[in-house]
């Protein structure tokens, strides 16, 4: 009996990869074992990348509220051990929002804090 192979669906599935590997550089695009190698690299690095943004963004707003306590006469964690200790109980990325958006409003939680 003669071997079956579906050709259809395995130039299917080579073309979806292919497909999402356009815009690629050199053999990155179009050939077939290089494409396949650079995509699940890809997926390998989003994965990780998604869990660094997380990083990267909390250590944007530690920043951002450093900068405003220091314009008030205080650290960053001089102020975030009063907030804790007086049981405010504001998140980094609000206070943060607040320290560049709303200078009137970080005053106020400082000033309280104080």
């Amino acid at each position: 009996m003669p071997r079956s192979v579906n050709h259809v669906a395995s130039r299917a599935r080579r073309k979806k990869i292919l497909k999402l590997t356009r815009g690629y550089f050199g053999a990155r695009k179009n050939v077939w074992t290089v494409a396949k190698n650079t995509w699940e690299k890809g997926l390998t690095y989003a994965f990780a990348d998604r869990r660094k943004k997380k990083r990267n963004f909390r250590a944007l707003w530690i920043q951002r509220i450093n900068a405003a306590a220091r314009m008030e006469g205080m650290s960053y964690s001089q102020l975030v051990g009063k907030l804790h200790k007086a049981d405010i109980q504001i998140n980094r990325k609000v206070l943060a929002d607040l320290a560049v958006n709303n200078p009137e409003a970080f005053k106020a939680i400082v000033a309280k804090v104080k």
